[in-house]
């Protein structure tokens, strides 16, 4: 079992969240390349398409005539060298090019990569409150403060909460959008592995946090 420390608005600390040892166990380093990799591919559209000299539509009289002009003969208007023409060797797609990674594969890179971030202290756990009451109208100082007090590096922090606090978190959400520091705020249902790598540092609330142990422990155990 491994204890972490949770902090409160004023950065101090209020109390310790437990992990289970499993949420450390090893996994394969591979997987998780695998995994940031196919995120990256599929951010791509693959639907570059371009016409042959065959697709163009085109008239098919010469451009000029055969001899007499001084000019190089042509025959075509949908050769590459004219404006308008096909393009020479263009991308088509001829099949869907998305990587596949299965939910296993997938949340054991997500566990390996947060078990990173905890045990190079780039992951804080914040208390439910930070989120849900701290703050009565949106304040950028404060939400700053809070970063500073907690020792958190002020670049690139991704912000990840549960998403039974849409809405409460409100103010936190609008105070910390405007911070150059500040990667994201997302939710710790809809998290991908490549938001955790980008991240310098994680503040994950409490509740976020629970949900992500027992959604990936629990599969790490099948």
């Amino acid at each position: 079992m491994v204890l972490l420390s949770k902090f409160d608005f004023s950065g101090k600390e209020s109390g310790k969240v437990e992990l289970p040892d499993a949420f450390f166990a090893e996994g394969k380093e591979q997987s998780v390349k695998d995994y940031l990799v196919a995120i990256q591919a599929n951010k791509r559209q693959w639907s570059a398409c371009t016409r042959g000299r065959s697709e163009v539509s085109h008239s098919t009289r010469k451009p000029f005539r055969q001899k007499g002009t001084g000019n190089a003969r042509q025959g075509c208007l949908a050769a590459p060298q004219f404006r308008g023409g096909g393009i020479v060797f263009g991308p088509k797609p001829k099949f869907d090019q998305h990587v596949r990674i299965n939910k296993k594969e997938r949340r054991a890179a997500i566990r390996l990569l947060l078990a990173q971030k905890i045990q190079t202290g780039k992951l804080i756990v914040a208390d439910n409150s930070v989120f849900i009451s701290s703050l009565n109208a949106p304040k950028t100082k404060e939400a700053l403060r809070f970063l500073k007090e907690c020792n958190v590096e002020c670049r690139g922090v991704l912000f990840v909460d549960g998403l039974d606090h849409v809405g409460s978190n409100e103010n936190l959400r609008l105070s910390v959008r405007n911070l150059a520091a500040v990667r994201g705020f997302t939710y710790g249902e809809n998290i991908n592995g490549y938001d955790i790598a980008a991240a310098r540092n994680i503040v994950v609330s409490e509740k976020a946090l629970e949900l992500l142990v027992e959604n990936l422990v629990s599969t790490t155990k099948d």
